[in-house]
Formats: C-alpha cells, structure tokens, sequence
C-alpha cells in the first residue's frame, strides 16, 4: 500500500471510529462488493451516455450502504459526473407541503461535487465554467455572450422552470460582466434553492418560480441537463437513509413520497431521464414491509418485485432495480482489518501495532459475543478493531492480549427499527475458529400508523 497523507489517514480513522463513512481514502479500505461495483459502474456509463439509472440499494443497518453508495460517489467523481448526496430526516423529503423538500433540494446543492471540488459546494464553479466556456465561443464566432448562453440553455425551456432557470443563468453572466457581487450572489441562491418566496426572486431576478416543495425533482432534472451543457458527463443523485419514510407516521404522506419515486423510477427506466441516475440507499423493511415499506405501493411492488428465475436459480440479477448487498465474508472483514492496520501503519508493514495473531484473536472474539452479525453488519466490529488500534499505538506497553478479551461488543441495531427480517445461517470459514452462534431474536411487530412509539 502506497503512503496515505496524513489528512487522510486522519479522516478514515476519526469517521471509522464515528461509525460513519469516510469522505476520502475509501481505495485504501474497500474489500468485496465486485459484482455489486461491477454493475453500478455500468450504470454511471450508462449516464455518461445519455441515459438514466435507478438503484434500490438494500442492506441492513450498518452492512455498509452508505459506505457503498460514497464508493460509487466516488468513482463517479472520477467518470467526470457530477454528484449530489443527501441523508433524509424528518425534515427532508422527497415530497412535502411544509418545506421538507425544498429543505432535501438545498442540502442536495450543498453537497454538489465534481473531481475538482469533491468536498462539495460546487455550484459556484460549475456555474463559471459555463460562462467562460461560452464566452470563449462568442468571442471565437463574433457573438453576443449572452445570446449564446441563451442560444445553449434553448433546450431547458421544454423542462419545468426551464425558462427562468436559463434566465437566471443568463443573469449570472451579467453580473460577472458588471462585476456586481450581489446579483451573483442571488443567482447563487436560486440555483441552491434558497428563495422562500416568489416576490423576492422576481425583484433580485425577474423570474416568476423558484424551487419549493412542489418542483424539487423538476429542478433535480434541471440541474441534470445543465451541468451536462457545461461540459460534464452527468448527474448522480444519492439518497441515503430512505427508512426515514418508512417511519413517517402519516400513510397519506408516505404514499406521496412513494409516488414520488415511482415518477424517478418511469423516468430513469423509460428513457425520459438523460444524463441522470438515481441511488436510493435503505433497509429491507423500508422495500419489503407489505404494509409501510415500497411493497405497500403496488405500482412499486410489481416493478421492484424479486426476479423469480435468479430466485430459483439462487443467484443475484444484479441488472434489477433493487440491489441487495451481499453480507462480507469472514474473509472479506479479515482483509478489511488488515486494511485498518495497513492506515494507521501509514502503508508501513514495519509499523504494524498489531501482528496477524491479533486479529485472528479479534475476529474469534467478535464471534463468540455477537455470532455471524460481525460480519453480516460490521459497523460495530470496525470501531471497536479502530477504538483497539487506537489504545495500542498510544499505549505500546499494553498487552493486546488481554484487551481483546477485555472488549464488548454489540449486535449492531436501530432502537426505531420496526421490523426484524430472518437471516440466513451462514457458515464462518476457516479463517475463523468456531465459536458458538447465539440465537436471533426476531419481532414482528403488529404497528399501526397513528402509533408514535414501540417496546419490543
């Protein structure tokens, strides 16, 4: 392994032991996940090439969606896409009459990232590379710039809002041109889905509609065809969290979201999406619960129903809108411990804080506490092998021996989660020694939507 910058090597340890997924440097830690990565790439040439995608990413909590879906983010980044991410919460939504939407559209273009700003904040940037690509072909064919702009943006008018969004662009070079700091700004703030009326943005910009509750996806497909005329290869969408309306307590509100994505999946699937795919990120309650998740939906449920042939086939369709993630195999969390290791030793095998022995002895500890979750879900797994790391290199003369068997380790749950699904056993190889399995306590849980809270 090839050194790694301190400022990354930083980032992974800190977000690994936050349980959450890093931002940069997943090339050093990645393990498994080919076939999974295999398709999805593609999908991303797929939009490269003017087409759409659309992905149900399944996995249970802390089986490694969201590092899944930055991996992918990441290679998109790399494909010349431009990506936008988002977490939904109780207050963001795909669709909402309260502000919730309009609140998932601006944390979406905060989170705008190309290759050359993956860190986000990306509007500014895509924006200028538009008006000086323009501006380069005005002055090279004789032209008026703002014609020109115009003349490139004509397709937007067939959108939604098209016309004010190519008018507000327009705009932007005119304030570029005038210098004038505060109509940039306000360009800025319409694109980033900050006006909250419609009285403001047609005194800063002369335009009639802004982005709200109402046009969130219309403005998603807006921003897809625009930042392929400046000159990049498409939009990727990640939504991760998606349980998050799942567990909303209103059927109404939850039928409307749903309906929201049956429009993304017809566009996406039928063509009519260009340049745009969908990453959706959730449990398999949120897609197979018959009576709250994506199955309650018949429309869905019959587009996103289980290929019968791969199932009797016992084999995965990896083509299918619904990509389940297959659990990490012993051997695939042993590589990905040694991978750990290999960024706190900086890529030094000769600065290694733990011998192979150690995690040999981790990993049959993790085993004998919390059975095939550890490797089924292994968020809980990770931080404590980093929390582990971290004691022996700031304290060397300890025995890691008897840290090992010093360490709790908890079943990875979600104290909201509703829903229990089965697993099927799996067997540990011979990586790891065996260690008695404890039984899972699978609920089913009769819920009703006016309920507001649980005891399982």
């Amino acid at each position: 392994m090839a050194s790694i910058r301190p400022r990354e090597r930083s980032a992974i340890i800190q977000s690994l032991r936050a349980g959450v997924t890093p931002r940069v440097g997943l090339e050093y830690i990645q393990v498994g996940r080919v076939n999974e990565v295999k398709a999805l790439n593609q999908d991303l040439d797929n939009i490269a090439e003017g087409g759409g995608a659309f992905r149900i990413i399944v996995g249970d909590f802390g089986a490694g969606k969201s590092f899944f879906l930055q991996l992918i983010r990441y290679i998109a980044l790399e494909k010349g896409l431009v990506v936008i991410n988002a977490d939904l919460s109780p207050d963001r939504r795909l669709f909402a009459s309260t502000g919730q939407a309009r609140n998932l559209y601006k944390e979406l273009s905060r989170n705008l990232a190309t290759r050359a700003h993956p860190e986000g904040n990306a509007m500014v940037s895509i924006v200028e590379k538009f008006i000086s690509e323009q501006r380069r072909i005005a002055e090279k064919e004789g032209k008026d710039v703002e014609r020109v702009i115009k003349d490139k943006l004509n397709s937007l008018s067939e959108l939604v809002d098209g016309y004010d969004f190519a008018h507000v662009i327009a705009q932007y070079w005119k304030a570029y041109n005038e210098d004038n700091e505060d109509l940039k700004n306000n360009v800025i703030r319409y694109l980033r889905g900050e006006y909250t009326t419609k009285a403001d943005a047609r005194r800063d910009l002369g335009v009639r509609a802004i982005v709200d509750d109402s046009n969130v996806y219309d403005h998603i497909k807006l921003l897809a065809r625009f930042v392929t005329q400046a000159g990049y290869k498409g939009l990727l969408v990640n939504l991760d969290e998606m349980v998050n309306l799942y567990k909303l307590p209103s059927q109404r509100a939850r039928s409307s979201n749903y309906e929201q994505i049956l429009r993304i999946l017809n566009d996406c699937l039928q063509g009519s999406a260009e340049n745009m795919g969908f990453l959706l990120g959730g449990t398999p309650e949120f897609l197979m619960d018959q009576r709250k998740g994506l199955y309650s939906y018949e429309a869905l449920h019959s587009r996103l129903a289980e290929n019968t042939y791969a199932k009797i086939a016992n084999v995965i369709d990896y083509h299918s809108p619904v990509l389940l993630l297959n659990n990490l195999s012993p051997e695939e969390v042993y590589v990905l411990l040694c991978n750990i290791r290999n960024v706190f030793a900086n890529g030094d095998k000769a600065k290694y804080i733990l011998p192979d022995e150690a995690l040999q002895e981790f990993l049959v500890h993790c085993h004998k506490n919390i059975g095939d979750a550890y490797f089924r879900t292994p968020r809980n797994t990770i931080k404590a092998f980093v929390d582990l790391l971290s004691v022996v290199e700031q304290n060397p003369e300890l025995n890691w021996k008897t840290l090992i068997g010093s360490i709790q380790i908890d079943k990875e749950t979600d104290g909201e989660s509703l829903v229990s699904l089965d697993q099927e056993d799996t067997t540990i190889s011979t990586v790891i020694k065996q260690g008695e399995q404890p039984q899972n306590n699978a609920q089913d849980d009769d819920d009703d939507d006016n309920l507001t809270s649980f005891t399982l």
